[in-house]
């Protein structure tokens, strides 16, 4: 006679039922990450293993509550991890330094179609995340200590809302004053979905405690985005995708200036195929400040190579196209190549070229990920060739 049925019978990754309307969902989530940087001067070799375990306790009645442990494991040290004194700032930067910490603790409450309210250390990801989002790229996880909210009950309208009071970084518990950095954070947002069209009005409210590294960043961001997915024929589709925001000087920051952020795309998909072409703009004035982004995730942008995670002084447009495939081998495979011009918003400065590759794929339980980056700097940097191999297991 089995003493724990639903356990004996639960397939796994499955939460378990442990009493009337109470599951417990155990999280494992392991990645195996190989990185190569190859520059001029210097390169880099990073072999590192992050984990992550937890639990997550919810009800039947829409309250749950989530912990989770985040642990980075340096395997193969050939790197300069950010943190000043490891030792080996001779190499390449590749920001994955050993660390272990608290990566969530949250309380959440959520009833579909009506909204849900988390209280905690959370994982935030707004929309393509090009002004917040969780970093995933790297192996430690950047989260918020906030409140956050939505609204979905009023359809066609969904309302968002958000308070942090910490952003938690991706350089972990040796970084000193980097480790989190902390103030007040407001992120607003209201869509509009009519039909295949999606409208986004937002407003991101950074206002960063004195003294700290990035408190020049305090900054008060107002945008529109809007989407359109058209179905044009059985397998075939167009979209299309346009942003503006206005970035301007907030609370404590010294500086006075008002600078724009322009993107827009136009993609297509047929059987398995896409193909996008897209720009970007990041505006810069004459006295050097520029359109920031310091809560995103940064390396889905402009180029895999990460050169640009900070907007030059003289801002910065991306003109890109990227091609991708999918095919049903191996239970899915998907891959990409992007090409990407990359000039200056004023003085017409050219900063370079890049072409990026990816590939992904899963064998059983296991995720398989290879990325390539090589940027060609036309004297504005230096030249950048990256190559990465990830293996991830969740459960």
């Amino acid at each position: 006679m089995l003493l724990f049925p639903a356990i004996a019978q639960a397939k796994t990754g499955d939460p378990v039922v442990i009493a009337e309307g109470l599951t417990l969902d155990p999280i494992v989530n392991a990645r195996l990450a190989y990185e190569h940087v190859d520059q001029p001067a210097t390169n880099a070799d990073a072999l590192t293993l992050r984990t992550r375990a937890g639990i997550e306790l919810a009800s039947d009645i829409g309250l749950s509550f989530l912990v989770e442990s985040e642990a980075t494991l340096g395997i193969h040290n050939d790197f300069n991890d950010t943190n000043a004194g490891n030792g080996i700032e001779p190499f390449s930067v590749v920001a994955d330094p050993e660390n272990i910490e608290l990566n969530r603790l949250q309380l959440k409450f959520a009833k579909k179609g009506k909204g849900s309210i988390t209280v905690g250390r959370q994982r935030i990801n707004i929309d393509d995340q090009r002004f917040v989002g969780s970093v995933g790229w790297r192996q430690n996880e950047q989260t918020f200590d906030a409140v956050s909210a939505s609204v979905t009950a009023l359809k066609p309208l969904t309302l968002e809302a958000t308070y942090a009071i910490s952003q938690r970084t991706i350089f972990g518990a040796d970084a000193g004053a980097r480790e989190a950095f902390d103030g007040n954070y407001i992120f607003l947002g209201a869509g509009v979905k009519a039909g295949p069209v999606k409208v986004k009005g937002f407003a991101y409210l950074l206002d960063y405690d004195a003294g700290q590294p990035v408190s020049l960043n305090s900054s008060a961001t107002y945008g529109l985005r809007a989407t359109v997915k058209l179905p044009v024929a059985e397998g075939f589709s167009i979209d299309l995708a346009g942003s503006y925001a206005v970035q301007k000087d907030y609370k404590d920051n010294p500086n006075n200036f008002s600078v724009d952020y322009i993107a827009g795309s136009i993609g297509g998909s047929f059987s398995g195929f896409g193909v996008k072409l897209g720009y970007e703009s990041l505006g810069a004035d004459n006295s050097g400040n520029r359109f920031q982004t310091p809560l995103a995730t940064l390396h889905k942008f402009n180029g895999f190579a990460d050169v640009f995670l900070n907007t030059p002084p003289e801002g910065l447009e991306d003109k890109y196209v990227r091609v991708s495939k999918k095919v049903k081998w191996l239970g899915g495979i998907t891959a990409s190549a992007a090409y990407h011009d990359f000039s200056s918003e004023n003085g017409s400065i050219d900063y370079g070229t890049e072409f990026d590759a990816g590939l992904n794929f899963k064998i059983s339980v296991i995720s398989v990920g290879l990325k390539y980056a090589n940027y060609n700097a036309d004297e504005f940097a230096v030249d950048t060739e990256k190559f990465w191999l990830r293996l991830g297991y969740s459960f």
